[in-house]
């Protein structure tokens, strides 16, 4: 099966996920760093989602899943040990037009969740089709040793500095030219293995005074 990769914005959005062990956690976890609101229907919790639920980030229905539990759901995620169950779930989110996510059966899922590398606001996603989570986990651990946390501070430079040039002069065309100076610099390695100091006398080379690191609000332990 070919997929088409999308990225959905999901603040302030529904998720229902029905169970309550380890894959479920792990869906939740992403869920609430993209800023879902989520509901776990589980008689029982991992303990990631039982820490989750003692703060208060996410609202825990203490029962098994019964029909029109996804009342109201943006997204929902099947991760029961029960196969039933989890065809139940598929058959109200279909009738629902809601987007599910069958953990065990990609087959009569709407969606699936790719292996994920995420730095920052830098995120690396893997699919096979389900033709093999082991190669999935096994480039996504490449990846992760490749693409290390200098990523995600070089994106976030990235990011403010297109940011700072848009506000202050607009012109894109030349904006283009100066992030392809700068990327020719090696961000990431720059970043990983040079001090504050130098990065500070990049980027006044290429964009002039007002665009160090400090004036730029990345901070210095980033950078280190």
């Amino acid at each position: 099966m070919r997929y088409y990769p999308v990225n959905l914005v999901l603040t302030g959005r529904h998720a229902v996920i029905i169970g309550g062990g380890a894959v479920a956690a792990r869906k939740c976890e992403r869920l609430l760093a993209a800023g879902a609101q989520v509901t776990v229907i589980a008689p029982d919790l991992d303990p990631v989602l039982a820490e989750l639920c003692r703060e208060g980030r996410i609202d825990h229905i203490s029962r098994t899943y019964c029909s029109g539990d996804l009342d109201g759901a943006f997204l929902a995620f099947a991760a029961t040990g029960d196969a039933a169950v989890n065809r139940a779930v598929a058959d109200e989110a279909q009738t629902r037009g809601i987007m599910a996510d069958i953990v065990d059966a990609p087959e009569i899922s709407a969606f699936t969740t790719p292996a994920t590398v995420c730095r920052g606001d830098l995120t690396i996603t893997i699919s096979t089709s389900g033709k093999s989570p082991a190669l999935a986990a096994r480039l996504r651990a490449e990846l992760a040793e490749q693409f290390g946390p200098e990523y995600g501070t070089a994106l976030e430079l990235l990011g403010a500095i297109r940011e700072k040039l848009l506000t202050e002069k607009g012109n894109t065309a030349y904006n283009k030219e100066l992030f392809n100076a700068l990327l020719d610099h090696d961000l990431p390695q720059a970043i990983k293995n040079r001090s504050p100091s130098v990065l500070d006398q990049i980027l006044a080379d290429i964009f002039g005074p007002g665009f160090t690191l400090a004036e730029l609000g990345i901070r210095e332990r980033e950078t280190s």
